[in-house]
């Protein structure tokens, strides 16, 4: 039988594709990164800021909190002189919540959508946060309540990265996003295990 001779050129060729290749999928598998100042906001008025706030704290990370941010909010940082690198939105609605605020679902989805064309105009990275599970889902919620469901359409599909706790995941809304979307998302156990994911995500 003939024996094939390939030159070292070709071995080389080869080894260069390859290397490439292992290059590239290490970079499609890092892990995504965030900067502070960051602002943390609600839409719907839910508790979930609030825990988000606390674990931020822990960390001692330099943040906001300002439920009923406004794009207004994002220019007056700017202006000062420390604008916002991310904005931190926890998807999540209660009616308690935005009675007590004097507002509508319709109020907090036109905020929204305003609040992230503002952060895209000013280059800052959004973070779309479910911090609640199914309790805070449409299927937790009363009969004909999908504020919540309006909530996540308004900030889930339209965010640089995803938190979310999975047992709120569990009918794959939120991976159904992330895959037609191309959105990372980072999924987490136990409310206390979102501390080592927002360490690693600001982290330099």
């Amino acid at each position: 039988m003939r024996k094939l001779h390939r030159s070292p050129a070709v071995f080389l060729a080869v080894g260069l594709v390859l290397n490439c290749a292992g290059m590239l999928g290490a970079g499609q598998a890092q892990q995504p990164k965030a900067e502070t100042p960051a602002l943390i906001t609600s839409c719907g008025q839910s508790p979930g800021p609030v825990t988000v706030k606390v674990l931020m704290q822990r960390l001692k990370l330099a943040f906001d909190l300002d439920p009923l941010a406004t794009p207004a909010t994002l220019e007056a940082k700017a202006r000062a002189g420390s604008p916002y690198k991310s904005l931190i939105i926890v998807m999540g609605a209660s009616l308690k919540g935005m009675g007590a605020a004097g507002i509508s679902i319709d109020d907090e989805l036109t905020r929204t959508t305003a609040l992230i064309a503002e952060a895209r105009r000013e280059g800052i990275k959004i973070i779309g946060a479910h911090v609640e599970g199914m309790k805070r889902r449409a299927q937790g919620a009363a009969a004909g309540d999908t504020t919540d469901e309006q909530s996540i359409d308004a900030v889930a599909p339209n965010s640089d990265l995803l938190l979310v706790y999975k047992e709120g995941n569990g009918d794959g809304r939120f991976t159904a996003i992330s895959e037609s979307r191309k959105i990372p998302l980072i999924e987490f156990e136990k409310m206390l295990d979102l501390v080592p994911v927002l360490e690693k995500l600001y982290s330099k």
